[in-house]
């Protein structure tokens, strides 16, 4: 299995421990999470169910039963029981007749499915932790890609599952160094630059990744699975947030406005584009969709928690609707020629950084300092144009990395023109933040920047695609 070593290393320590251990996996849809927990615990499950989307209970139950009497390896099938409380009776005399030295894994998958609304298994479940298996040497995994679900229901369960989780795993997508390696794995050898324009498109989506095909460039690959009949993604938007949120159309509405403002929007500007109404329905909506990992807030350098900015940071999401939605084009052959593919690359390629800033930071020396990672915003008036940094990293030493990310196919040159441009924001930020820290100005590009008297005298740190794939 590539990558997900930290991961696997505090599963595998939960097997060495006597006591019982309720593990949650939490991660958005198709990151691996079934598979970690499958490869990782093969040889200790013991039972395994897997909720099933819009099911009623009794279809639910039913399942239940249907897997049961193959674990038990009966001939004749388990009586399907009437309830949750009657389901976790007959699984505690199962899990009592095993002879077996080794810790056993119990693993509910899609929980939230499980869990529908009056079905009463959160009840049965937490009854059935608290009067038995919190006693036994056993490992509870359960997972569930509806990560706002989990952590409301689960992880802040205010019932009987309060403080019941021994251990989370956030699963995250694969980072480039892993996304590289998966690909590899597969015997799939792509230089580091059609990889980033790979991850730019669909992230470290382990099953998204799996449909890159040998032999075909980034662009190939892309066009094939995004823009041709039956690709693996020229649907999956329809099915990617319905399968999260109960009522996915506000959620999907607001990922639409976010995809229209690249450098992102506060609450107020999505408020004022969306027509939703403020409340705590929501914010429920955007923490739903942050948790979930398809948004991320950015805390301006202030602090000004008003001004935060919210932007769409799943890779996939930002490409459906900016080139597959409706789209006249069945070839994106043509489309990575265009304009708008170069404006899109740009952003995409900030994007990219941002969920790389350790990567950046290891790459500039600093991991071991304490750092803060913002964004500054100067609104335009009528005496200045205003500028936006998209990532300022604020250190402990006294120094603000302010870093510029560009995405090209050669060398970067900076121009004397663009060299204005990058000191009058290194300036405009320097006196609008009112700070005395040193500022090093930090290129982020593809292959660096080619050496002239402009870099000599503005650049503190080239950093390339290569640092990116660095392993932190």
């Amino acid at each position: 299995m590539v990558g997900r070593e930290k991961e696997i290393s505090i599963m595998q320590n939960l097997l060495k421990r006597k006591e019982a251990e309720m593990l949650a996996i939490i991660g958005r849809r198709r990151i691996g999470k079934t598979y970690l927990v499958r490869e990782t615990y093969k040889k200790q499950i013991q039972f395994e169910i897997t909720g099933i989307q819009d099911a009623d209970l009794k279809l639910q139950l039913q399942n239940f039963s249907a897997q049961l009497t193959d674990y038990s390896n009966l001939a004749i099938p388990l009586q399907t029981p009437s309830n949750w409380n009657e389901a976790f009776s007959q699984l505690k005399i199962y899990l009592e007749q095993l002879k077996s030295s080794k810790k056993p894994v119990i693993f509910f998958d899609e929980l939230p499915w499980l869990a529908s609304q009056r079905s009463g298994f959160l009840q049965a479940f937490a009854h059935f932790w608290n009067n038995w298996a919190s006693k036994q040497p056993i490992i509870i995994v359960i997972c569930g890609s509806a990560a706002s679900w989990m952590i409301d229901h689960v992880v802040n369960n205010k019932g009987g599952l309060h403080n019941r989780i021994t251990k989370l795993i956030r699963l995250q997508q694969f980072s480039l160094k892993e996304t590289e390696a998966y690909l590899i794995s597969r015997n799939i050898k792509l230089s580091r630059y059609q990889i980033a324009q790979i991850y730019m498109v669909m992230g470290g989506i382990p099953h998204y990744l799996k449909g890159i095909q040998k032999g075909l460039s980034a662009v190939q690959n892309i066009d094939e699975m995004c823009f041709q009949k039956d690709g693996l993604l020229k649907d999956e938007f329809s099915n990617l947030y319905a399968a999260l949120f109960k009522n996915a159309d506000n959620h999907i509405h607001i990922v639409t406005c976010l995809s229209k403002k690249w450098k992102g929007l506060s609450r107020q500007e999505i408020l004022n584009l969306s027509k939703l109404k403020d409340g705590g329905t929501f914010s429920k909506l955007l923490e739903e969709l942050e948790t979930s990992g398809f948004i991320s807030s950015y805390l301006p350098f202030e602090n000004k928690k008003k001004d935060t900015l919210y932007r769409l940071t799943d890779a996939y999401s930002l490409f459906y609707l900016r080139f597959i939605k409706g789209s006249r084009h069945n070839s994106w052959m043509a489309l990575s020629q265009s304009q708008s593919w170069k404006s899109w690359t740009g952003y995409a390629f900030e994007s990219l950084c941002l969920t790389h800033d350790n990567e950046i930071k290891k790459a500039l020396g600093i991991s071991g300092i304490y750092s803060e990672t913002s964004s500054y915003l100067k609104k335009a008036n009528d005496d200045n144009p205003g500028f936006q940094i998209d990532m300022l990293i604020d250190r402990s030493d006294q120094v603000i990395s302010v870093c510029e990310m560009k995405f090209y196919a050669s060398e970067l040159t900076i121009t004397k023109s663009y060299a204005k441009t990058l000191r009058q924001k290194l300036t405009g930020f320097q006196e609008a933040a009112n700070t005395k820290k040193q500022l090093f100005l930090v290129m982020v590009s593809t292959y660096g920047i080619t050496d002239n008297t402009h870099k000599i005298d503005l650049v503190s740190n080239d950093i390339s695609l290569n640092d990116l794939f660095i392993s932190i």
